[in-house]
């Protein structure tokens, strides 16, 4: 029983801080579940996690949405920019083409490769804000690159943090341009995943409960933490991270 809530806490954990930061969640959810043979991971189990991480953006940017709100074109724009992963991912997993794409060398070869571009994205100069430069034009390029974390390893922060350092964007304001874009994505997510719970008739019960909540509480942490780390310093440690983790993978893969 204890190894079974810690499985809870231990997948909570990974999701929660890697959801946010620009390292594959979906790729550590996938190996740490196969690898390290948990056997708690299931339909409920996943829907519970992103719908904790979705949770902490909602309140940790509780203010900021108001205004989100209350600003048409902002709020326009993020509805646009999120479309392309909405459309490209609900056809991938309606056709169940999503499943095709989770193995060990695929995310090996995009966690260092996209690690790699964020390196050299990150060392351009710095010239954009959102509240002046975000626009169509960008934002839709944001939607599309955002696409290709529907592969695991690539990371859905990491690409739109890559795609705003591509178009210039302060590191704060990447991040938040991620933060913003992740709340649609989780959205749908969650609602994909409920529809399906709701044909298994899945119930509430603690273990849901309990995911759902310390998957808020680690992905309420790994926002502040993102949001005051990067007020100092570049992406050059996530960077080292995927390298590292890249590597490690690959000698897993072709063990």
């Amino acid at each position: 029983m204890i190894t079974y809530y810690f499985q809870i806490i231990f997948l909570a954990l990974i999701q929660g801080v890697s959801e946010f930061i620009p390292v594959s969640s979906s790729a550590h959810l996938f190996l740490i579940s196969n690898i390290g043979k948990f056997s708690i991971q299931s339909l409920e189990i996943d829907i519970s996690l992103h719908l904790g991480s979705l949770l902490a953006i909602l309140i940790y940017f509780r203010n900021e949405l108001i205004n989100i709100f209350k600003n048409k074109k902002i709020l326009n724009l993020i509805f646009f920019g999120s479309m392309p992963i909405m459309i490209v991912g609900f056809i991938l997993y309606n056709f169940e083409l999503i499943y095709q794409l989770r193995n060990l060398k695929l995310i090996a070869s995009t966690t260092l490769i996209f690690g790699i571009l964020l390196y050299y994205v990150d060392k351009r100069p710095i010239s954009n804000n959102i509240s002046q430069n975000l626009n169509f034009k960008n934002i839709i390029a944001f939607g599309i690159f955002q696409i290709l974390s529907l592969i695991p390893g690539v990371s859905r922060s990491g690409i739109v943090i890559t795609a705003c350092r591509i178009y210039k964007f302060n590191r704060i304001d990447a991040a938040k341009i991620s933060f913003y874009l992740s709340i649609p994505a989780l959205t749908g997510a969650s609602v994909l995943g409920l529809n399906n719970a709701l044909e298994e008739n899945i119930e509430i019960n603690l273990p849901i409960i309990l995911s759902t909540f310390f998957s808020f509480i680690f992905s309420y942490l790994t926002i502040k933490f993102l949001i005051f780390y990067l007020k100092s310093f570049s992406l050059n440690v996530f960077v080292y991270y995927r390298i590292l983790l890249g590597l490690a993978l690959f000698l897993i893969a072709y063990r």
